[in-house]
C-alpha cells in the first residue's frame, strides 16, 4: 500500500472512531413506552382550549369546551372491571361556517424545569424524555372529514408540526406519528440529550364538512422513546440542576 493511501486510511478510521464515541447514544437503545398524560387528573395538567375565528359564541355560550369525560377506549381498559377512575378528554365544537377552522387543545399547570408552579391558565409544554421516536393518542372521531396535527418544540425553540392523519372514521382508534430524524434531540457538546417538548393538538376542520355541532375525544397520550444515555466521569456537572446549585450562591459560594 502507497504511504498516501495508508494515510488516507487511517484518517478515516480514526474520523470513523471518534464518531461513535461522539454519538454512541444515538446507535444504542433502550426503548421505552412513557405516559405523557392519561387525562385521568393525575398529571398534574388542566387542558384547556382555543378555536380559530369563526367558533360560534351564543350568549355567555362560547365553544369550542373542553371537559374530562368518564369514558375510555375498551381495546386498552376493557369495561374497567377494577374500577379505576378513568376518564378521557372531550372536545365540543360549533363554528358559524365552513372552512379551514381549527381548534387547539394545550396543557397549562405542571411545574417548570427548576420546580416552580406555572402561572394559572398558562400553556406549559410537557417535557418528552429521551430521544422520542413516536407519538401516539387514542382518538374517538364521529367520522367527520379532519385532520389532527400535533406541535413539539426542539431545544431551539424552533416548533414542529407533526401531521397525525385524518379522524374521518368511526369510534376509538389509536393514531400515532413518527418523530423525524431531521429534528435535533441531542447535540455535540454537553449536556448532549436536548430532548424536546410536547405543545399542543390542532384539530382542522375540512373545509366542506359540517362544523355546526361535533365531539372528538382523547385518551392516553404516549410516547415511544430511546432513554440510553452512555455514563461518563463527572456527568454530574453537565445536569442543569446541579450547574444552578453551584453557581447559584455568587463568587464566594
Amino acid at each position: 500500500m502507497k504511504q498516501g493511501s495508508f494515510r488516507a486510511f487511517w484518517l478515516i478510521l480514526m474520523t470513523a472512531v471518534a464518531v461513535s464515541f461522539t454519538f454512541g447514544d444515538e446507535n444504542t437503545s433502550q426503548l421505552e413506552s412513557v405516559i405523557l398524560d392519561s387525562f385521568d387528573g393525575d398529571s398534574g395538567y388542566t387542558w384547556r382550549i382555543q378555536g380559530s375565528k369563526f367558533a360560534t359564541q351564543v350568549g355567555d355560550e362560547e365553544y369550542p369546551r373542553i371537559t374530562y369525560a368518564a369514558t375510555w377506549p375498551t381495546q386498552i381498559f376493557g369495561q374497567n372491571e377494577d374500577g379505576k377512575e378513568l376518564k378521557s378528554l372531550g372536545v365540543w365544537g360549533k363554528f358559524d361556517r365552513r372552512g379551514y377552522n381549527w381548534i387547539d387543545i394545550y396543557p397549562t399547570g405542571g411545574s417548570a424545569e427548576d420546580g416552580a408552579e406555572t402561572e394559572e391558565g398558562a400553556p406549559a409544554e410537557i417535557p418528552m424524555p429521551g430521544r422520542s421516536q413516536i407519538l401516539d393518542i387514542w382518538v374517538w372521531g364521529s367520522n367527520l372529514n379532519y385532520q389532527l396535527e400535533a406541535y413539539v418544540r426542539d431545544y431551539r425553540g424552533i416548533v414542529h408540526t407533526l401531521p397525525m392523519g385524518s379522524i374521518h372514521f368511526t369510534g376509538w382508534r389509536n393514531m400515532k406519528v413518527s418523530i423525524p430524524r431531521t429534528i435535533p434531540q441531542s447535540k455535540r457538546i454537553l449536556p448532549r440529550l436536548t430532548g424536546l417538548t410536547f405543545v399542543k393538538f390542532r384539530i382542522w376542520t375540512g373545509p366542506t364538512e359540517q362544523v355546526n355541532n361535533f365531539y372528538i375525544y382523547f385518551d392516553q397520550l404516549k410516547l415511544l422513546t430511546d432513554t440510553f444515555e452512555t455514563h461518563y466521569d463527572g456527568e454530574e456537572l453537565a445536569d442543569p440542576k446541579k450547574v444552578q446549585e453551584f453557581w447559584s450562591g455568587g463568587e464566594n459560594n
